[in-house]
């Protein structure tokens, strides 16, 4: 008998995980919650080529500021509105001249990029009109979004836990065994973001901007364990 004892405990050792794993069901659940956006994300800017670095410069700085006063004047307030990338760099121009060859400075080119909220999602059309008449002739996307989305959020998290739920309770009847507890809940990844509109000219855009928002829909999945009551 001791020697039955001293097998036994071996078996334990060597399988500490077994006990704790067996009689266990895992599921997945996936929810959906679509609504229509409340806001919308644009960058837009302006880019110049001179032949000066300080006129490259000063023309960019002079329509940069002449769009975001439209912008400004069409209620899009200052906390919306931030400058995203900064930029000047040389061009280059390969010569060749007297039977000698080099790469030379021809030229500036100065870009300012910003990105703002746009709230009232009704006038996004208008505004991106009225920054193309203003000196903006770089367009680098349009993402629409929600200004709280938490309690969609919620939503997708409460039909996933139920699909879920679902789930476990179908393949346990199937299999004629006894859900039991709850042992663990976990979410699982981000939420699906928003696709983005692709960058462009803004002088393709000059014309009226028609803008169809439609809706988004955020997506949950969680993950429960249960216990099989024997």
């Amino acid at each position: 008998m001791k020697y039955v004892a001293l097998i036994c405990i071996c078996l334990g050792l060597a399988f500490p995980g077994y006990a704790d794993d067996a009689g266990r069901i895992t599921v997945s659940g996936e929810g959906r919650s679509s609504e229509a956006p409340d806001i919308a994300t644009i960058t837009v800017g302006v880019s110049h080529e001179d032949k000066t670095a300080t006129g490259a410069l000063a023309i960019v700085s002079e329509r940069t500021g002449a769009f975001l006063d439209q912008m400004e004047a069409m209620g899009i307030e200052e906390r919306d509105l931030q400058t995203s990338q900064l930029s000047l760099n040389p061009q280059w121009t390969y010569i060749k001249k007297g039977g000698r060859e080099r790469n030379e400075v021809t030229g500036y080119v100065a870009s300012n990029l910003v990105t703002a909220k746009i709230r009232d999602l009704d006038s996004l059309g208008s505004v991106l009109d009225k920054v193309v008449a203003s000196g903006a002739n770089t367009f680098r996307g349009l993402n629409f979004g929600f200004a709280d989305p938490t309690p969609l959020k919620d939503v997708a998290r409460e039909l996933a836990v139920k699909d879920a739920m679902r789930k476990a309770q179908l393949l346990t009847k199937a299999a004629n065994v006894e859900l039991g507890r709850l042992v663990t809940i976990s979410e699982a990844g981000n939420f699906q973001p928003p696709m983005p509109m692709a960058r462009a000219s803004m002088e393709a855009m000059s014309d009226a901007v028609p803008i169809a928002q439609g809706e988004l829909t955020l997506t949950a999945r969680v993950t429960l364990v249960y216990e099989i009551e024997e």
